[in-house]
């Protein structure tokens, strides 16, 4: 009989396993940090509201980047490309980690 709370459970179960990994921990802060600074940035030189600059920040390094928002600066504009170059990065590191240990712990696989 398929119970559907119990992948539910499951998934919640491999996140909570996840987010205790102090890699995952690391590279959370990490990013948190670096989206909380560009964030900070936008507000400041682009007179964006916080919750724009975290939306235009997230969506920057996730390379997701809808255009509904972009800095008018030439200040903006260049703090934004060493933005993508570093945040790209430690985002596409970020993620991975998350689903891995996710995935190990669906699996039973203790991490390395």
């Amino acid at each position: 009989r398929i119970r559907p709370t119990r992948p539910i459970a499951q998934i919640r179960h491999g996140l909570r396993a996840a987010f205790g990994s102090p890699r995952v921990r690391i590279l959370l802060a990490l990013t948190s940090t670096l989206i909380g600074i560009a964030a900070l940035f936008y507000c400041l030189v682009e007179g964006w509201s916080l919750v724009d600059a975290i939306y235009f920040s997230v969506m920057t390094i996730a390379t997701v980047g809808f255009g509904d928002l972009a800095p008018q600066t030439t200040l903006g504009k260049l703090f934004t490309v060493g933005y993508v170059v570093c945040g790209l990065g430690l985002f596409v590191a970020t993620a991975p980690a998350i689903a891995d240990g996710l995935l190990r712990d669906l699996r039973g696989t203790p991490e390395p």
